[in-house]
């Protein structure tokens, strides 16, 4: 690995000693001066260090305590990407770890994502690694995390985006903070404008969840990690994983789970449905001690309505959650545009118009699913289906049981008649 610029190592060591309030911003500043003034006249250059313990500004133990903090970065890859300077670490996961940086031409913050060591000569997941690059790059939208570069330099891959200053919804639920109806909404429409706008590219996220939504210091939401992102029309990739399940258990969708080859933006809406729930609710969907136990709970076991957890909520509310997590994609939004409708209109106190449309529809599906037949079905039957005055479907008496109560009407009616008449 190259080694890397003393010139990264001071300007690390300075802002980390400001944080620190071991020194102040000026006394750093001035050291600077001083350690240019000593480069320009003198055959040596000392670090910033060395002038910051000349002048008195830090003493040996004071550096002792910052010094893994530096050697911590500079033993990380990320300093080695040309044109960025490496400013601090922001987190690190089990597929990457991701930097703070500052793009040197343009003079702007950005992250740097960074594929760790012992998945570098993994073609699968280096190759993943890039496909989430270059689905960013297609995508261009004010609610999604922008991309601007992914490339190789010496033994790691790296992955450059914006940078979002804020937090993730995540870490509002990790400290027990429970939306409300209306803040969780604002997000919720934010992230569904930004899936419509990738499912028009032709891109499914597959990792819909809290982690993945960014929030900005002035509230903007943002969607990001398109770590699992594929495009519809990857035959050959969806050939691939199929049988495999992609994507987080609590967020996860029946059709993942079952590694099918069909999964398609209907899991988007799903994920997005049971991170609203998180969101208003306080809790996940389906809670169990394992993944594997997790899953099986999307697959089998029915919702319990948000409106039951969290009895404030508006009817609305809950039955947009559960149109958007029918374990039957065919019974979900069937458009992410049907979605953001029924959402903007429920912001406005309206009802979800959409949302009950599909109610309408899964219950004659469920009808057709009992007779495939469906004109066999009514004369076998004599089952029909009508519109209630909210638009939901009922089942009225079969017919045969309708005759039977004509005839024994008339029985009676016929009985009195004979009575009446001694």
């Amino acid at each position: 690995m190259p080694e890397v610029p003393q010139s990264n190592l001071d300007s690390l060591l300075g802002r980390l000693v400001v944080e620190h309030g071991l020194v102040s911003a000026d006394e750093v500043k001035a050291a600077v001066e001083r350690q240019k003034s000593i480069a320009a006249t003198e055959a040596s250059q000392k670090s910033l260090a060395d002038v910051l313990l000349e002048q008195g500004s830090i003493t040996q133990g004071q550096l002792k305590r910052v010094r893994p903090q530096v050697e911590e970065q500079k033993n990380s890859a990320g300093q080695q990407i040309p044109g960025f300077q490496i400013l601090k670490k922001l987190g690190a996961g089990a597929m990457a770890t991701v930097y703070l940086a500052k793009q040197v031409s343009l003079d702007r913050p950005v992250a740097i994502k960074v594929l760790p060591k012992k998945f570098m000569t993994n073609p699968e997941f280096v190759e993943r690694f890039y496909a989430e690059g270059r689905a960013a790059a297609k995508l261009n939208h004010a609610n999604i995390v922008g991309a601007y570069d992914v490339g190789k330099s010496g033994d790691f891959h790296y992955f450059v985006m914006e940078y979002v200053e804020g937090k993730t919804v995540y870490d509002d639920l990790e400290a027990g903070h429970t939306y409300s109806e209306k803040d969780a909404l604002k997000i919720i429409i934010q992230i569904a404008k930004a899936l419509e706008h990738a499912h028009k590219q032709g891109f499914i996220h597959r990792d819909v969840k809290p982690k993945n939504i960014m929030l900005t210091t002035t509230g903007q939401a943002k969607l990001a990690d398109m770590g699992l992102a594929r495009a519809v029309s990857d035959v050959e990739a969806a050939e691939a994983e199929a049988g495999k399940a992609y994507g987080t258990p609590y967020y996860i969708s029946p059709e993942q789970i079952r590694g099918l080859k069909t999964v398609d933006f209907r899991c988007d809406i799903y994920g997005l449905g049971a991170t609203f729930y998180h969101l208003v609710t306080g809790r996940v969907p389906f809670d169990a001690p394992n993944p594997s136990a997790v899953m099986h709970k999307h697959l089998k076991e029915k919702l319990v309505p948000p409106d039951h957890i969290n009895p404030t909520l508006s009817a609305g509310i809950g039955e947009v959650i559960e149109v958007c997590m029918a374990k039957n994609p065919d019974e979900r939004y069937q458009t992410t545009s049907d979605l953001l409708y029924d959402l903007e209109a429920v912001a406005r106190g309206e009802a979800p118009v959409q949302a009950r449309k599909q109610f309408d529809l899964s219950s004659l599906a469920a009808l057709e699913q009992e007779a495939p037949d469906s004109s066999a079905h009514h004369s076998a039957h004599g089952a029909t289906v009508d519109m209630d005055v909210d638009g939901k479907a009922i089942t009225s008496q079969p017919i045969f049981w309708i005759a039977m109560l004509g005839w024994a009407v008339a029985l009676i009616v016929g009985v009195m008649w004979l009575v009446k008449g001694k």
